[in-house]
């Protein structure tokens, strides 16, 4: 990154020689969209090093959130829905407010911060949930995520539906100890935004911007509301990939940017370690996702939405597409990484 005018970072592009890369790699990426390998991809950005290595974008057709954009044809200018990579990005705002002194510790029974509640309050057993346990996906409650978003009887959809989704997150049925089972769960990040939003006196959209964007020279995004007026904070978060890849490169320099700490480094290193346990392949952290065997982070997002954080080769990949609901979308962004980006690396 070279520091712009205002203070921000900016990307600076250089050869993929020049980061250890072969000259190939954009053609490799050319190559399998134009084998079909790469279905309804929209855009590929890669950092190494601190500096942006490839940025193509594509066109196809998609969407804002529920609303059908069509076909579209993506720039660098374009904002994207990330969909849960949302939730990593509220992963990181806890971390700086919990350093602010502004939401409650990871102790903390969440039952608690929602003295609106009382009922609940009261039952000591939602007393054993903690804020960890929304952190790691972890409340032992009741939640099924896995039907097709268009589904009403996804928990997300009926959530976004509820006429309190606070309160219809906190009294789902215990079906677990809490901490003891991961379950994929957009209500513990709607839990974690209130705590958010309640302890700044702030929107989502503010307050990542006055925390994050700003200081690293992002000056256009979104946070889509749901119905009740509040920002979907589990998905609604809309970007251009180059300015997620800014994130993702905070991450690897461990929170510091424009010469001050913006993400604490402890909150980072707790983040990334595994918290919980998903499946033989993956862990889950603090809203963030880690691959045991390949070593990376990610922030995933339905439809074929990552940011990838690869330490080992000091890089940032992102991957924007357009696969919402399908469950083979996954293949698009490790097409990405394992056909096109890992063959290309000469170090």
């Amino acid at each position: 990154m070279a520091l712009g005018q205002a203070g921000a970072y900016e990307w600076e592009p250089v050869t993929p020689r020049a980061v250890g890369f072969s000259e190939d790699l954009g053609d490799r990426l050319d190559t399998a969209v134009r084998d079909g390998k790469l279905n309804n991809i929209h855009g590929v950005v890669l950092v190494r090093d601190g500096k942006l290595v490839l940025e193509r974008y594509f066109t196809g057709p998609d969407y804002r959130w529920s609303q059908r954009l069509g076909i579209v044809d993506f720039t660098s200018e374009t904002l994207h829905d990330l969909r849960s990579v949302s939730k990593s990005v509220v992963g990181l705002l806890y971390g700086i407010a919990l350093a602010e002194g502004k939401v409650p510790a990871l102790d903390t029974a969440l039952v608690e911060a929602f003295p609106q509640y009382g009922d609940l309050a009261a039952n000591p057993e939602r007393r054993r949930i903690k804020v960890a346990h929304a952190l790691t996906m972890q409340l032992g409650l009741e939640w099924n995520e896995n039907l097709p978003y268009t589904d009403a009887n996804n928990s997300e959809i009926a959530m976004e539906r509820a006429p309190d989704r606070y309160r219809f997150v906190l009294e789902r049925p215990i079906v677990s100890e809490p901490g003891t089972s991961w379950q994929y769960s957009g209500g513990a990040t709607a839990l974690l935004a209130y705590l958010i939003t309640e302890g700044t006196g702030m929107s989502l959209l503010d307050y990542v911007r006055t925390r994050l964007f700003e200081p690293l020279g992002i000056d256009n995004a979104e946070w889509v509301r749901g119905d009740d007026g509040v920002e979907a904070a589990a998905s609604g978060l809309r970007m251009r990939p180059a300015d997620l890849a800014k994130l993702g490169q905070l991450a690897l320099d461990k929170g510091a940017g424009v010469g001050q700490q913006l993400v604490p480094t402890d909150w980072l290193a707790s983040s990334f370690q595994p918290h919980a346990n998903v499946d033989d392949d993956l862990a889950y952290g603090y809203q963030w996702w880690i691959a045991r065997r390949w070593n990376w982070v990610a922030a995933f997002g339905n439809g074929g939405q990552r940011m990838m954080i690869l330490p080992r080769m000091n890089a940032v990949l992102v991957v924007t597409a357009g696969n919402y609901d399908q469950p083979d979308a996954w293949r698009v962004p490790v097409s990405v990484l394992v056909d096109v980006v890992l063959p290309s690396a000469e170090k």
